[in-house]
């Protein structure tokens, strides 16, 4: 790869699609530059500061009192779910317009890995604590992280933590914990182990009016655990630091890291692991591997939908409610919408997104992006020569060149502007980063 080629494999993978003219920028400052300001951006994320969270407010369902009518019922979940659709909303503009994409593009790493779904949460506010959770201690060291995510109201919702007592632990959360969470499928833990750790979890419940995550000390086991072949009178905190800090962990951790945004076609290299995420996504970057990954990895529908949209110059808060409802749907029929992971362990990859019916989906939902495209984006593939509109499209697209199939299909097309945006979207160069 030459260096343009290189800093643009780079930016597809660490950002939710770059745009041209970053591509430019990176070209000029270099790879090692670029990285740089990656993991490390100067400044305030001013795309960030300009799509600022919704004030969602306390839950409505969870301020009602026992005796509340049916109609209030259902008007505190009408509540409920417009609530879910702001915070939705929201995300998916922060996503486009935030200036430090790789903190975007990682958030929605550890949002599929501790995979939970508002679905069951019912609860816009925690789906938002957790959010943020991330967002603060993601590209730090994994202990502090496993620390609050066992404590995490959403979490503990979604895997059952509340119905764990020390009369009746639940194993749910101790066993998702090692196995999706930290140490991995294998031989690192036992069944004892999980029943051990689902007793250090035991008496965290949650407070439904606040949103919170509430210690009781009648509901915990105090007793002494053994786990991982260590005993002592695990509580929550010092089990997930037990956890956090074994080589196990920060190996798997980097493994899911590589298969997200290297992909499950080359191998991890070894010492993949650094002592936090940001040296991790650092040696992945830079492992002389990580180049053989390019036009390997099949982006997730949000990657797919958000990049298009960084690119074309859409803007969701400048679109009409009916055309981001479109957006919308356009996710739920690819079958993927941040906040609704279809379970604990996360969204599918690779050639899942490929079916015959998300085709379908995937060409639908380029129709509506193609129609909200930026004027001045499609007045600049206008502007490039007939013959040249294909060349444009890649550029814009950022993609680094059309197969000759490809090229036979656009070529067709150049005369109208919308609908070679379309087949652009829709291509194989395009769909495989």
């Amino acid at each position: 790869m030459n260096e343009r080629e290189a800093v643009a494999h780079l930016l597809r993978r660490a950002t939710f699609g770059p745009t041209a003219e970053q591509v430019d920028a990176a070209e000029r400052d270099g790879f090692a530059g670029t990285l740089d300001r990656l993991i490390g951006p100067d400044g305030p994320d001013r795309g960030a500061a300009a799509t600022p969270a919704p004030v969602l407010g306390p839950d409505p369902a969870a301020q009602l009192d026992r005796d509340a009518t049916r109609e209030q019922r259902q008007q505190a979940n009408q509540q409920r779910r417009e609530q879910v659709t702001r915070l939705l909303d929201w995300w998916l503009g922060r996503m486009i317009a935030a200036e430090h994409q790789l903190t975007e593009k990682l958030l929605f790493f550890w949002h599929g890995h501790w995979a939970t779904s508002v679905q069951k949460v019912r609860s816009a506010g925690m789906m938002s604590t957790q959010l943020e959770t991330l967002r603060r201690l993601g590209l730090g060291p994994l202990p502090p992280l496993v620390d609050a995510m066992v404590r995490d109201p959403a979490l503990i919702r979604w895997l059952d933590g509340q119905r764990n007592t020390r009369q009746a632990p639940n194993e749910n959360l101790a066993r998702e914990l090692m196995e999706l969470f930290t140490l991995g499928i294998g031989d690192a833990y036992s069944e004892a182990d999980v029943r051990e750790g689902a007793r250090a979890l035991t008496g965290w419940t949650i407070d439904r009016r606040s949103g919170q995550a509430r210690f009781e000390p009648r509901r915990h086991d105090p007793g002494p655990k053994t786990i991982l072949g260590v005993t002592a009178a695990f509580d929550a905190r010092s089990y997930a630091r037990l956890l956090a800090e074994r080589p196990e962990t920060s190996r798997f951790v980097a493994g899911r890291l590589w298969f997200r945004f290297a992909g499950p076609h080359v191998p991890p290299p070894d010492g993949l692991a650094g002592a936090d995420t940001a040296a991790t996504l650092r040696r992945m970057f830079t492992a002389p591997d990580f180049a053989r990954t390019r036009d390997t990895l099949v982006k997730q529908p949000v990657e797919w939908l958000v990049g298009a949209m960084r690119q074309l110059g859409i803007r969701p808060s400048a679109l009409s409610e009916n055309r981001r409802r479109q957006l919308v749907t356009g996710l739920n029929a690819l079958e993927q919408v941040p906040l609704r992971p279809p379970s604990v362990g996360g969204w599918p990859s690779g050639t899942a997104w490929l079916t015959t019916s998300s085709a379908q989906a995937r060409l639908r939902a380029a129709d509506h992006l193609a129609a909200a495209a930026a004027p001045a984006v499609l007045s600049r593939l206008a502007a490039a020569p007939r013959d040249g509109r294909p060349d444009a499209l890649a550029r814009l697209l950022v993609v680094d060149r059309w197969s000759e199939r490809t090229r036979a299909v656009l070529a067709p097309l150049a005369g109208e502007p919308r609908r070679l945006i379309i087949a652009g979207l829709v291509s194989p160069e395009y769909t495989v980063s």
